[in-house]
């Protein structure tokens, strides 16, 4: 890379003077290069900043890595191109090419092999970073420019498939979440929902798994998954005899803080055959499977699960934040009254999400179809 990129990395101004983070420039960190371009930052310098720090300001269509804490997963392999003219923090590099290299032909390739990179070269003990001594010993073979730009405007359309798809899907998301929204407005307003205790819609279910059934974790975006499969290894102790067993449309509440969940999610069961889970989860029996159906919608939303369980925290010893199985049931939580507007509602949430679902298979698809064609592309 030394022959073909000049590499540079940039610098953190001094947050003691408050006016060199009180302007106009773009200034990037390394967490924020997660889509393909960036145009805008969270923080911005003035231009007394980028001069007394000797701040390079980077033109459109520069390429920037993250070189700074890639022992993280999120942060490893990432990359973005900038569309407005930017400065960059000690946390990225950036590369200006002096051969015949596009820099979206450089993006797919390190979109392929940047992960890699950071797992075999990075260095450091607590956190794991790239230098410019470890980058310019790299190689890149590329084809001619033609070649270059066929193969860019190729995985362009696919890029263009998977936003557009993204999009479809964000949008079903917000009628799901606008449609609960409004049905619980007008409810409470005319009278047909309730507030109703947990405790009389939810019993606890307190069976061992002494069947030694498969254990299953608990994910924010895929519900309760086989462990094996979807995190690739067990993180079951050897003994799940005392683990909790979950049946079709149980609702498993995890505890553990999980992104910005801070006091644990809640999810539905949609395993057919019964699962295990952390002894540490709260496993519970709805009244009904519409029940189930609707709690697990209404507590997708991170405001409504925050309302739920923050009054309900205990914290015990060190400030350890608890909730007890029984003592998750002790709140409230607006449904229908009436039994035939719950399911009608269910059976709505029901298609909605399988129709979500549908979505987002196309979309790995589209994901698929990318890396493959990256895989074949750099070999």
């Amino acid at each position: 890379w030394k022959n073909n990129f000049e590499l540079y990395s940039g610098n953190t101004p001094s947050r003691m003077n408050k006016n060199q983070f009180d302007g106009s420039i773009n200034w990037i960190t390394s967490g924020e290069l997660k889509e393909h371009y960036i145009s805008d930052t969270k923080e911005k310098i003035s231009e007394e900043a980028a001069k007394n720090n000797s701040l390079k300001l980077l033109p459109v269509g520069t390429f920037v890595i993250a070189i700074y804490g890639l022992e993280a997963n999120g942060v490893r392999g990432t990359c973005s191109i900038t569309t407005r003219e930017s400065t960059i923090s000690q946390a990225c590099m950036a590369f200006t090419s002096k051969m015949d290299i596009q820099n979206e032909f450089l993006y797919s390739w390190y979109k392929k092999h940047g992960n890699i990179i950071g797992i075999k070269y990075a260095q450091g003990t607590k956190q794991q970073n790239l230098s410019y001594d470890i980058i310019e010993r790299f190689n890149i073979s590329y084809p001619c420019m033609e070649e270059q730009k066929k193969l860019i405007r190729f995985i362009s359309l696919i890029d263009q498939r998977i936003a557009t798809q993204n999009k479809i899907i964000y949008k079903l998301k917000s009628l799901i979440r606008g449609i609960m929204v409004e049905l619980q407005k007008r409810g409470l307003s005319n009278g047909t929902w309730k507030k109703v205790l947990l405790s009389n819609v939810l019993t606890e279910r307190n069976e061992l798994n002494k069947s030694l059934y498969p254990v299953y974790s608990v994910s924010v975006i895929q519900g309760i998954v086989n462990q094996m499969e979807y995190l690739g290894r067990s993180f079951a102790a050897s003994d799940t005899s005392k683990y909790h067993v979950v049946h079709y449309g149980d609702l498993v509440y995890t505890k553990s803080p999980t992104g910005s969940f801070p006091y644990g999610i809640i999810k539905q069961s949609y395993n057919q055959n019964e699962v295990a889970v952390s002894p540490l989860y709260g496993v519970y029996e709805p009244k009904t499977f519409s029940t189930g159906v609707f709690l697990h919608e209404y507590f997708k939303s991170e405001l409504n699960t925050l309302n739920y369980l923050h009054p309900l925290v205990q914290k015990g010893a060190k400030n350890t934040i608890n909730i007890a199985n029984q003592r998750f049931l002790e709140s409230y939580v607006a449904i229908p009254s009436n039994a035939n507007e719950l399911l009608a509602i269910s059976k709505l949430l029901c298609s909605l999400n399988t129709k979500l679902e549908f979505l987002q298979n196309i979309l790995k698809q589209s994901q698929g179809q990318k890396q493959y064609l990256l895989r074949q592309m750099f070999i």
